[in-house]
């Protein structure tokens, strides 16, 4: 276990200072696509059915706490602001899955952000290596095959680093909105039937 940490300290030395910025967009990226995943899981899990949903709002009747999916959140929400006027509760519903629907593209385009500037960060990590190499040829010629290495080394492990963290992170983007569009489909049907339970 400790020559794991040794490699992977020796890996992040030999990448030099824009491995940091690289390593901190990487873990705020996954911190956002854990907090997303556990959201949106909880979201379909533990579910009541459309037309259990319609009942509950025709009796005025709360969700039992151990659903927690997509159509109990909205019969909550709107039962949390329900005025019992028809057209002002008309109102209040679609509100409701206007401010749903929103709340789940939320860091969405953080997560897609933060993947795109990844391997930008490794260019930049190339771009700094390559100097290195450049400034020691003109220093000592091409005979120090040693000392260019290690601009080389900075150069290649940023690059690779940056689209490591950049194509899991644009997968996982892509998976996220796919899911959050389902969501949000799912809300807004089940809005729609409600209007008819007001």
């Amino acid at each position: 276990m400790e020559d794991f940490f040794y490699h992977i300290a020796n890996y992040i030395r030999s990448g030099g200072v824009v491995m940091v910025p690289i390593l901190i967009v990487s873990f705020v990226m996954w911190v956002l696509i854990f907090n997303r995943v556990i959201f949106m899981q909880r979201l379909y899990v533990k579910n009541i059915s459309r037309k259990a949903a319609g009942e509950l709002v025709k009796h005025n009747l709360w969700p039992e706490t151990k659903y927690k999916g997509a159509n109990s959140l909205l019969v909550n929400e709107f039962l949390m602001h329900r005025s019992f006027d028809r057209d002002l509760d008309d109102f209040i519903l679609d509100e409701t899955v206007l401010r749903l629907t929103g709340s789940m593209d939320k860091y969405l385009s953080a997560i897609t952000m933060l993947s795109a500037v990844a391997p930008l960060l490794g260019l930049l990590g190339t771009v700094i290596g390559m100097m290195d190499t450049f400034e020691v040829i003109t220093l000592f010629g091409t005979g120090n095959a040693r000392a260019m290495a290690g601009g080389i080394s900075v150069a290649l492990i940023t690059t690779q680093t940056g689209l490591m963290v950049s194509i899991p992170g644009l997968y996982m983007s892509g998976w996220l909105k796919r899911r959050a569009q389902n969501l949000k489909n799912r809300i807004a049907a089940t809005g729609m039937y409600l209007k008819r339970f007001i």
